[in-house]
């Protein structure tokens, strides 16, 4: 079951990456974006800390009040549903 939540958390991780700088990209270029609904669905199926080091390292959506709160309170929820969830599953 450890397994399962590390390739699962890794995967969704690297999902949460690469579209925060293809969404960066796109800003940048005045293309076609990644609309914030989807990139906070990301967040919240798993990929929050990825998707704030990644906003901090590229500098995107850091301004967004909507991001630079929520996301922090998304990865606090996660944290304490893995808390409670982990130590009926691996305790």
């Amino acid at each position: 079951m450890k397994t399962v939540f590390i390739i699962y958390f890794s995967a969704i991780s690297l999902v949460a990456v690469i579209i925060t700088v293809f969404d960066k990209r796109r800003a940048v270029r005045h293309g076609w974006r990644v609309s914030e609904a989807t990139l906070l669905a990301v967040a919240a199926l798993g990929g929050s800390a990825a998707m704030l080091l990644t906003m901090m390292a590229v500098r995107h959506k850091t301004r967004k009040l909507k991001f630079m709160l929520g996301i922090p309170l998304i990865i606090a929820c996660q944290l304490a549903l893995l808390f409670f969830v982990g130590r009926g599953i691996f305790g």
